[in-house]
């Protein structure tokens, strides 16, 4: 009585039997979408709803309900369930066409059932899924409605990201510490613009290892997604992990390469990073993994005007530079031999084909993994110098850099140092980006432009931030 009886029914009943089964579902999740809208009042005739939605010019725009991305999630969910149906329909359309040969075939039970669970069953617990994630907007008040959603809660499938931006409202209505009465979790605005890559990013399984992902991770910063959202993974490792040296000799000397995770780098070893291979797989900073280059940088006299000296800056500040940043593309030297002066530097870093971060780490020092999109997280006016090198030059967007600029003023303190080393451009240029730095009415204590090449030039600078107080 329990026999199973696929053998001796037409695999082409079946799928023809799933075409109409899917056909009913699209239209079934199609009535319930229009239903879901209609519970929320869109189709009501209310002043404030009608004023709320056509009262403005763009008609996918709203002060604070997304219509078009609510819309979005909704078509793609019944694209997903039409998808399928042509699918099936492409399926049952070619065996039609082989009738004879599947007469003379048979499908065992294995067969049938991965077909089923890769065919159908995936697909339409994937629509489902997306279907039930779909959030409609709260109506808030009384005589006045509005309607508000989480802010870009319907832009995404990934239900870890949905979960990140999803506000925390604080355990027993208390109000938090910040004042607030709940948690806004932040990504940048570019996210939803480069939604494919990151719900690559946040797709992984809770609490496992996270995959080696960090070159997609910058990659989403370096293009706006930044800050990038926390992950509940744990990051891995390297498998030879070694314990780093003793500070006083980590400083100088260059780091085990096996605390390095090499797999997405041209080189896989410090050794490789010399700037006598060509192929090191990064263009910047040249000879900055070669301790014995790195060591006379700002102690040695040069032959140019613009090297400046560690001991020069000191000189005009005696016993006040204690904290500062580095902004630039380096493995740290800067902030090492700030340290020989009891000074703490915190040097930004992105590992722009080599392991700058690691390298900064390892030797005793503290990296700052932001981009030039983000705002510093440092407080303002608390920065005694600001120091940046072979970063800032002729590439760089005037308006970006005015940004730039501004962000560093904030967090330097009144009396701390601007100091500009070996800025360069173009000589037509000088004057724009000379404005750029004077426009901040520093002081200056020193002010050197000399020839880079017949159509470029350096310039170095030292700037004190005025007291501006009110």
């Amino acid at each position: 009585m329990g026999r199973f009886c696929f053998p001796k029914c037409r695999l082409s009943r079946v799928m023809g039997s799933l075409q109409v089964l899917l056909g009913g579902l699209v239209i079934i999740v199609s009535i319930t979408s229009l239903f879901r809208f209609y519970s929320a009042g869109f189709f009501m005739h209310d002043d404030d709803i009608c004023r709320h939605f056509y009262g403005v010019k763009d008609a996918y725009s709203y002060e604070s309900f997304d219509v078009k991305a609510l819309s979005d999630r909704v078509e793609e969910v019944v694209s997903k369930m039409a998808n399928l149906q042509r699918k099936l329909e492409s399926t049952v359309q070619q065996m039609e066409k082989n009738k004879e040969e599947l007469d003379k075939t048979s499908v065992s039970k294995s067969e049938y059932k991965k077909f089923l669970e890769e065919e159908v069953i995936k697909p339409l617990y994937s629509a489902h899924i997306s279907l039930r994630q779909i959030r409609l907007p709260r109506v808030e008040g009384v005589g006045n409605i509005t309607l508000k959603e989480d802010p870009l809660i319907n832009s995404f499938t990934i239900e870890e990201i949905r979960k990140y931006i999803t506000p925390k409202k604080n355990r027993i209505g208390k109000i938090s510490i910040y004042g607030t009465e709940r948690t806004y979790n932040t990504i940048g605005h570019a996210c939803v613009l480069m939604k494919k890559e990151l719900e690559e990013y946040m797709d992984y399984d809770i609490g496992s290892y996270c995959k080696d992902d960090w070159n997609l991770a910058q990659k989403l910063m370096l293009n706006g997604c930044d800050p990038l959202p926390r992950r509940r993974c744990l990051t891995r490792a390297s498998k030879l992990y070694q314990k780093p040296y003793a500070i006083n000799e980590s400083l100088w000397k260059i780091p085990d390469y096996r605390n390095v995770r090499w797999n997405n780098y041209v080189c896989r070893n410090f050794d490789c990073l010399s700037s006598k291979n060509p192929k090191r797989g990064y263009s910047k900073c040249t000879g900055c993994f070669e301790m014995d280059k790195e060591r006379v940088k700002w102690v040695s006299n040069s032959s140019l005007p613009v090297d400046f000296l560690i001991t020069d800056v000191f000189t005009i500040k005696p016993g006040e530079i204690r904290i500062g940043l580095d902004f630039g593309i380096g493995t740290g030297t800067f902030a090492a031999r700030m340290r020989e002066h009891n000074v703490t530097i915190i040097t930004t870093a992105l590992n722009l084909g080599a392991p700058f971060n690691e390298m900064i780490a390892l030797r005793g020092l503290i990296p700052l993994y932001v981009t030039l999109n983000h705002r510093l997280p440092l407080f303002d006016n608390t920065m005694d110098l600001i120091h940046t090198t072979g970063f800032l030059d002729s590439w760089i967007d005037l308006q970006l850099m005015d940004f730039i600029l501004f962000d560093w003023d904030r967090i330097l303190r009144p009396g701390g140092l601007l100091w500009i080393d070996k800025f360069f451009c173009h000589r037509k240029d000088l004057d724009d980006y000379m404005y750029m730095f004077l426009q901040f009415r520093y002081k200056k204590h020193k002010w050197v432009i000399s020839p880079k090449s017949k159509e470029e030039v350096y310039l170095s600078a030292l700037l004190e931030k005025p007291p501006r107080s009110l």
